[in-house]
């Protein structure tokens, strides 16, 4: 495996625009008004007023901090790591939680384990442990996914700028065996999902094996377990401020390959001639992807995840809710 990691071509940027045309009758999963479409955590930081870790507040604290959820419309939400732990949590502390967001109406289609990457240069092992222990949390909360990612935490020159993006950050290891040991990572932690009748995610994200349709894909194949799908987020590619693939490509290539799904949305300002490239985060009907048509064809390729509506800056959290709305009516209906 390593030889032949080692002479693989680098994977090439396309620039045609295959067709995402579907038949006009489908058959959904879920009527629009049932599908599960979660709000993300963006805007929720990780510690309280007052620096506690959001983990140690009390069941009466959770509640006030996730009340503005439902007032916005969401019905569900995503738990990711990077504002609760759930992992490290007490399994009575974890039925607290799980007590809360009942008692909110919130349902939880997935966690999210954020920035902790299993190819880390030194807690690989400690993220890996971590990673396993928010399988059995989700098991032990009714989660049927947890999703994962290899991108890391954003490097400090990333933290100084308004849009991280906009600044390079951690770039994929060329070691065969650092790709190797993500494969087998990931795996591991297929074989555990599936041992608990779960599933995991593979989060897309820029400048890793992750960080384009292709090798997304190539990655996944080299898996080859069945309860690990992707989450194609393609708003982490095409927000990038350089030549990318067509979106239409990422989506024909992708999306019969998810299992999850994180949606925003980018505009995207280009002079090729003076080799600007400008980006910009946008409701997802007004960037650049073509939702409507990207999710007919998820769905007439299989797609029966949840969605989980993202936004960067401003009230992400409302116009995440916008997000939701939108999807609902572009979402096909059930004919029986």
């Amino acid at each position: 495996m390593a030889d032949i990691l080692a002479t693989e071509a680098p994977v090439r940027l396309h620039d045609e625009r295959p067709s995402l045309q579907t038949a006009p009758v489908l058959e959904p999963a879920y009527a629009p008004d049932a599908w599960p479409i979660a709000a993300a955590m963006l805007q929720f930081p990780g510690v309280a007023h007052d620096g506690r870790p959001i983990g140690e507040l009390a069941p009466d604290e959770w509640r006030a901090l996730l009340e503005p959820v439902p007032r916005a419309g969401y019905t569900a939400l995503e738990v990711p790591s990077s504002w609760i732990r759930l992992a490290d949590l007490e399994s009575s502390r974890r039925r607290e939680f799980a007590d809360v967001l009942a008692s909110l109406g919130l349902s939880v289609p997935g966690l999210s384990v954020v920035r902790e990457s299993v190819i880390h240069p030194v807690n690989a092992a400690r993220n890996l442990d971590f990673s396993h222990r928010t399988i059995d949390a989700a098991a032990e909360l009714g989660v049927p996914l947890v999703c994962f990612g290899l991108h890391d935490k954003l490097l400090p020159r990333q933290q100084e700028v308004q849009w991280f993006w906009t600044v390079e950050g951690t770039q994929e290891s060329p070691d065969p065996d650092v790709r190797e040991l993500a494969v087998r990572s990931y795996r591991e932690l297929g074989q555990h999902a599936a041992s608990l009748g779960l599933q995991i995610s593979l989060e897309l994200y820029e400048d890793g094996y992750l960080g384009s349709a292709d090798g997304a894909v190539r990655f996944l194949e080299d898996i080859d377990e069945p309860a690990v799908g992707l989450n194609p987020d393609l708003g982490n590619l095409i927000r990038q401020q350089r030549p990318i693939d067509t979106w239409e490509y990422m989506v024909a290539t992708t999306l019969p390959h998810a299992n999850y799904w994180h949606v925003k949305n980018y505009s995207r300002l280009e002079n090729p001639e003076a080799g600007i490239v400008l980006t910009h985060p946008t409701p997802l009907e007004l960037g650049i992807i073509n939702y409507r048509d990207a999710v007919r064809y998820a769905i007439a390729h299989g797609f029966s995840g949840a969605f989980v509506v993202e936004h960067y800056g401003g009230d992400g959290l409302s116009v995440g809710a916008t997000n939701e709305a939108y999807l609902r009516s572009i979402l096909p209906p059930q004919t029986v």
